[in-house]
């Protein structure tokens, strides 16, 4: 018996292009989900991606996207990478830029053409090919289930997710006529927003079933704290709104196999020689001082403007600090300035896969003081390398991360330090208590130890994907 087609599509997907989790998601999720189901991966073929490097050939399928009375072509490439078939959709509009969405500071004006044309060529492929689900992932592949609906030659059925509702895909009213969509969809009903067209509206609409990263994180976005203007129109679709927490990939993030590490471990005493190796590659002294990391975007969702406040304080302490990220330019001047001040404190600018694997192996606690996370995937990460997360209780990290205050061996449960108000205060109460912790050793070794052992993969959350697929095929 032949497997149910997925056709999955995401506008970045690693190691082809990555800006943030999403990218991470893309890559796993599918791969998980191959044994049940015949996966085809769909993103766009940015000017960037590594064509070479990946075999990304054209398969010889050409065709037109019509939208608002104007033509785009669009060619099809292809390859296979780990087992899965992966689609691209070349459109020079779409695709020859040097950002993935624009600058750190703005989108592009013209992302509601860019990824209104990669929506109208999913579409193509889902008329040409049979497909039994099309999942569609965040804003940028939102308005497939709208146009399938218009359309209603297509049978397949549509799961949207939402990885952040922070970023939703407003445009000015005007995209409507551009994007070849009927005013019929304009109203609160549809993909209307206090004026301007919000793509997605479209997927929470129109979606047979809508999925967002956590548990935690599918409450949390029916409240106004957490909704961003969504929340009641979420309400409304709540029936078919389910919360599957993100896992990460224990294959490519592996501390017993990773090949970017200068030893691979599986106990703390290799996890040990990382850290000395790491300390001396970046300069910072005091092996015996636990390292505490910050990797992530520059951005205010992600804690900066705490992490930033609190710097100096966390920096007096005995302890190493590292940090690894891009984002918005306004945070850059002050960290450099508190990097140059504090001679225990390491700043490193851009995303570095590699590096980033290095840090986690050294690190002894992870720094995540997100003002919202819906899932987040660095505090699982840090856990399978044996750094402990301190985190504040949102979303996925509430979700994934249980107090070190209620560990029990017994469970199967990551544990960390979790605070509970995002305030200088909490946090710095957060970081004090970590080095407590850290000063008995015997205690945080057999909490990083359990950690180490826990099941972050994706096989329970791929199950659940499945389950929810089968419901509405």
């Amino acid at each position: 018996m032949s497997k149910p087609r997925l056709l999955f599509a995401a506008s970045e997907v690693y190691p082809f292009a990555k800006s943030g989790g999403l990218a991470d998601v893309a890559h796993s999720l599918p791969r998980a989900l191959s044994t049940d189901f015949d996966v085809y991966v769909v993103m766009p073929l940015y000017q960037f991606v590594d064509r070479e490097r990946f075999n990304i050939v054209a398969l010889g399928e050409h065709f037109d996207v019509m939208m608002g009375g104007v033509v785009y072509p669009v060619e099809l490439y292809g390859c296979e990478y780990e087992g899965l078939d992966y689609r691209f959709i070349y459109s020079p509009l779409l695709c020859d830029r040097d950002f993935l969405y624009g600058p750190p500071e703005s989108g592009y004006e013209d992302n509601a053409i860019r990824f209104g044309i990669f929506n109208y060529a999913i579409l193509t492929l889902l008329k040409r090919h049979a497909y039994d689900i099309a999942h569609m992932n965040d804003w940028q592949c939102a308005l497939v289930p709208l146009l399938i609906k218009d359309d209603k030659t297509i049978q397949t059925k549509t799961l949207f997710t939402i990885h952040n509702l922070a970023y939703q895909g407003t445009f000015e009213s005007s995209a409507l006529k551009a994007l070849g969509i009927d005013d019929e969809h304009f109203t609160m009903e549809g993909i209307e927003f206090y004026g301007q067209v919000n793509f997605m509206k479209a997927g929470i609409a129109y979606a047979d079933v809508i999925t967002t990263v956590s548990p935690t994180y599918a409450k949390e976005v029916l409240t106004s704290e957490f909704g961003c203007g969504l929340e009641g129109f979420l309400k409304h679709h709540r029936s078919k709104l389910v919360g599957i927490v993100n896992g990460i990939d224990t294959e490519h993030f592996s501390p017993s196999e990773d090949r970017a590490l200068v030893a691979p471990y599986t106990d703390l005493t290799g996890k040990a020689v990382n850290k000395k190796a790491y300390l001396k590659e970046v300069g910072l002294k005091g092996a015996k001082k636990p390292l505490f990391i910050f990797i992530g975007r520059f951005t205010w969702q992600k804690g900066m403007d705490l992490l930033i406040e609190s710097l100096p304080k966390l920096a007096s302490l005995e302890c190493n600090i590292a940090i690894l990220g891009e984002g918005e330019v306004k945070y850059n001047g002050e960290l450099k300035s508190i990097a140059a001040e504090c001679s225990n404190v390491h700043l490193e600018f851009g995303y570095d896969e590699s590096l980033s694997h290095r840090m986690y192996a050294a690190a002894d606690f992870l720094l995540m003081p997100s003002l919202f996370e819906p899932c987040g995937l660095n505090q699982m990460i840090a856990m399978h390398y044996g750094a402990m997360p301190i985190v504040h209780h949102v979303g996925g990290l509430a979700d994934t991360v249980q107090t070190d205050k209620e560990f029990d061996p017994k469970t199967h449960d990551g544990h960390g330090v979790v605070f509970t108000r995002p305030t200088e205060r909490s946090f710095i109460n957060a970081v004090r208590h970590a080095l407590e912790l850290y000063g008995n050793k015997r205690y945080y070794s057999m909490i990083t130890k359990h950690n180490m052992a826990c099941d972050f993969s994706w096989n329970e959350s791929a199950r659940s994907y499945g389950e929810l697929y089968r419901k509405v095929m």
